[in-house]
């Protein structure tokens, strides 16, 4: 049997802010508004950590009893009007009440201190961080996300190994907010090390708020061009130094420009996958249609023969007024995956 949450909906009473009071100051308005919510999150928590509760032992007894496909809690969902991803992060959410509660030092009773987001949040952070917070639900006190985001900012920026010294130094003295460490450890950390060796000597140079904030944005900017050229068919199979290249680019100054380039080559990779398929397609429902029409289709076939003016090797194609009233004649040859492409 399950016991009821402590909490009763149906004592829910808020006395919310006018909208149209001139005398109520916006910092107000917002801290009434933002307390309403937080307590209706609790609600929320709560629901949604016993739905996914009963979502894991629909899909247990699937695992057990079932087909072993999973095919009834497919089924189970359905009915119930739930997505799939929906209710594995319901799921998620039990697992995560379970182990903070089970395994942790929170009491069952204290997670009505919480708001659903902070409660996520802090299922997903450091044990230290989980320890800490968990300590002031159980004394009672209001758990918001905004508290643990602060909280683990702050231990990230005091003991992430990715940092200098003279970084964490600041950071533990409060010499270098948390809020603007905490972004550069998060960018570092998507880093390979000899990105990550050359962001660092930087800092040591100069480790004051100005040089964080332009390193943090070097390392997004890094970041995103190894994601975007790992991604890129053009560089595959070739002999390329990607990290010494970057190492270059940022000697330039240039970080932005090469991501900017990534971007727009795969844009273009994209752009031509889907180009093929629509012409492969394009070409196959031409000749059915030419097959079925006739010499009684005389309109039909002379629609068709325009049409195949992009379906052949050689297609032009009108860039419209904005272009000049330029046209793009492409060529289009098939070739095996083993054929050596001739230079240009």
């Amino acid at each position: 049997m399950i016991s009821q949450p402590s909490l009763d909906p149906s004592s829910l009473s808020f006395d919310l802010p006018d909208p149209e009071q001139d005398d109520l100051s916006n910092i107000d308005f917002i801290e009434r508004l933002e307390n309403a919510w937080s307590i209706c999150e609790q609600f929320d928590l709560q629901t949604e950590i016993w739905r996914g509760r009963i979502l894991r032992v629909v899909r247990d007894r699937e695992k057990i009893g079932g087909e072993g496909r999973g095919s009834g809690f497919l089924q189970w969902l359905r009915e119930m009007e739930i997505s799939k991803s929906k209710a594995y992060s319901l799921i998620q959410l039990a697992d995560s009440s379970d182990n903070l509660v089970v395994d942790g030092i929170l009491e069952q009773s204290s997670v009505n201190n919480f708001s659903k987001r902070a409660f996520i949040e802090t299922a997903q952070a450091e044990p230290e961080i989980q320890q800490m917070i968990s300590e002031a639900a159980n004394e009672g006190k209001e758990i918001t996300r905004r508290q643990v985001k602060s909280l683990s900012e702050e231990f990230m920026a005091a003991t992430s190994s990715l940092l200098p010294q003279e970084i964490r130094e600041k950071a533990q003295s409060n010499l270098l907010p948390a809020k603007i460490v905490a972004p550069l450890v998060k960018e570092l950390s998507k880093l390979p090390p000899l990105h990550q060796e050359d962001i660092c000597e930087t800092l040591r140079e100069n480790p004051e708020i100005d040089s964080v904030k332009d390193m943090t944005n070097t390392a997004k900017w890094m970041g995103k061009s190894l994601d975007a050229s790992l991604a890129l068919r053009a560089l595959q199979n070739k002999d390329l130094n990607l990290d010494k290249a970057t190492q270059e680019a940022l000697r330039l100054d240039s970080l932005g420009l090469l991501s900017d380039a990534f971007g727009q080559a795969k844009t273009i990779e994209n752009s031509i996958l889907k180009f093929y398929s629509a012409w492969k397609r394009l070409e196959r429902l031409q000749e059915r249609l030419w097959v079925e029409s006739g010499s009684s289709t005389p309109y039909l076939r002379e629609l068709l023969d325009t049409l195949q003016t992009l379906t052949g090797s050689t297609i032009r194609v009108s860039l419209g007024e904005l272009s000049g009233g330029k046209k793009l004649r492409l060529q289009l040859v098939e070739e095996d995956s083993e054929r050596i492409e001739p230079p240009f």
